[in-house]
């Protein structure tokens, strides 16, 4: 292993990991409200999150899309206000520390911050809920430079299906299409992340462009909604897009779906929301987990669904996407965003090959969001911005 990690460096060098979901803008609004001077990312943030500039060099970090979610029970123009900040923060801090991170809307770009040796930093939107139902609000976080939406967060939209919801709409409504489609049309990648496994299956129906799965892992290695079923992997190479491995143990190990169920009852009973990543929801989750040891992910849990999304998706369609700062909990290795030459070197001692690895890390993402802008660029010379509502498409009583 000791040969392995030294190889994963020097790999992790030329072929950096693209991550596709980082959640420290929102660990920002809730532990300090976005000010900067009490996080600052040049600093060594332990333990306050698994992120910050030294951590991510030290991890081969190459590109990161940084998530501006805000949680799924934020509604209306609440959750839209809400988003944008957490925009406004990724331009602050990219701005502020632009010695080591670099503003990225393109493919191009990405490639251009490799070159420069700087992070390239995107923007997903984690959830339908940020455009309330408007297509030009959409249009708006486009234009902010958001790259990704992913279509739901925890909880059902009014025009489409959660992984982790009853189902209502059982996948897109027309709407859901629509919106898919001006996606198409913008150059914004479709994030099927969280949605049910309907959903995803209507959206790569519809789709004209390749799609992104910003933070899942294979349901037949752990059978946990969030993740990825077989037959929904086995779609990508005809889509072209890429599915990104998460970390989260309750999505990557299957004995660990119970005690996070526990957990989370635990926050509930506390009176807080089981996302809750401020100290004090951290130190209810710390407290619980030492009265009820948690079963340990590794490196190789994870592994191990790379392996199996490797054999049912192909090598061109794999990724990875963290979820840190996202979780309370993460492997054994992969504590933090320097783990990444950990789960390289596992895969190497596997024997992957170096132009396996190169594809996983860097060349797959940015294939995928260029296939994307050569998706908009044809969609835009046949339409228009569209003017779609939901009440037009799915009634007036759909919201």
């Amino acid at each position: 292993m000791t040969d392995h990690l030294a190889q994963a460096h020097d790999l992790l060098a030329a072929h950096p990991v693209v991550d596709g979901h980082n959640d420290f803008p929102w660990a920002l609004r809730e532990q300090v409200r976005y000010d900067l001077d009490q996080r600052d990312m040049a600093a060594d943030l332990t333990p306050y999150t698994h992120t910050d500039i030294p951590r991510l060099r030290a991890g081969g970090v190459g590109a990161q899309f940084w998530s501006v979610y805000v949680r799924s029970d934020f509604s209306g123009d609440t959750a839209v206000s809400a988003t944008l900040e957490q925009i406004d923060v990724v331009r602050r801090f990219t701005d502020r520390y632009a010695t080591d991170l670099r503003p990225a809307l393109t493919a191009d770009d990405m490639e251009a911050a490799r070159t420069e040796g700087r992070i390239a930093s995107l923007m997903g939107a984690e959830g339908g809920h940020s455009i309330n139902c408007s297509l030009a609000t959409l249009r708006t976080l486009y234009d902010l430079g958001v790259r990704y939406m992913t279509l739901t967060h925890n909880d059902n939209v009014p025009w489409a299906d959660s992984a982790t919801d009853e189902p209502k709409a059982h996948g897109l409504t027309r709407f859901g299409e629509e919106v898919v489609r001006e996606m198409n049309r913008l150059g914004m990648l479709v994030d099927l992340s969280h949605v049910s496994a309907d959903t995803m299956r209507d959206a790569l129906r519809v789709t004209e462009a390749p799609v992104v799965f910003s933070h899942s892992s294979a349901r037949a290695v752990c059978d946990h909604p969030r993740n990825i079923p077989d037959d929904v992997l086995g779609l990508l190479p005809a889509n072209g897009g890429v599915a990104m491995a998460t970390f989260v143990p309750k999505f990557v190990l299957p004995e660990a779906v119970a005690w996070t169920k526990a957990a989370d009852e635990n926050m509930r009973a506390h009176g807080m929301h089981p996302l809750e990543m401020t100290p004090a929801g951290m130190k209810v989750q710390r407290a619980f987990e030492e009265a009820n040891p948690r079963p340990l992910a590794t490196v190789s849990t994870v592994a191990d669904h790379l392996d199996h999304m490797r054999e049912v998706a192909g090598i061109d369609h794999i990724g990875i996407g963290g979820d840190f700062d996202g979780t309370a909990f993460t492997p054994e290795g992969l504590t933090d965003v320097a783990g990444y030459p950990n789960l390289i070197a596992e895969l190497l001692d596997r024997r992957w090959s170096p132009a396996d690895l190169a594809k996983l890390t860097w060349q797959n993402a940015v294939r995928t969001l260029r296939g994307a802008e050569d998706a908009a660029r044809a969609a835009q010379s046949t339409r228009g911005p569209s003017l779609a509502t939901i009440d037009q498409l799915d009634g007036t009583d759909a919201t």
